[in-house]
């Protein structure tokens, strides 16, 4: 890696703490029914909402999580919110219902750690 692309460790710390206290709250709302978190929310008759904190919040995921790359480093918290920003399909279990999940782990201490217990075949 070039040492100019190097960033303090005090600035990818700022980035960091930016991150978390933003997802906080974005979670916090999304936990109470906002929509459009962990991806771009389409209203029934097919216009995009709009949540500008929660695009900007997964810009800024995305950014973090490449800055941190470069740098050999991870941001399991950053790592679990773009996963779960890829959950699509019939099993999706909701937002609201992600979001007070995705919580629950942060207040436990849980992030970076699975999702779900292991399971046996037999």
């Amino acid at each position: 890696m070039d040492p100019r692309d190097a960033m303090e460790p005090v600035q990818i710390e700022a980035l960091n703490r930016a991150f978390s206290e933003q997802l906080l709250v974005c979670l916090d709302e999304c936990a109470r029914g906002r929509r459009g978190l962990f991806s771009e929310s389409v209203s029934e008759d097919g216009e995009e909402g709009g949540w500008p904190e929660a695009e900007r919040l997964r810009e800024l995921a995305v950014a973090l999580q490449n800055v941190l790359a470069r740098q050999g480093e991870r941001n399991a918290l950053c790592d679990e919110f773009l996963d779960l920003c890829t959950i699509h399909g019939e099993s999706h279990p909701g937002e609201r219902k992600l979001a007070r999940a995705f919580l629950e782990r942060i207040e436990r201490g849980e992030v970076g750690t699975p999702t779900e217990q292991e399971r046996k075949l037999w």
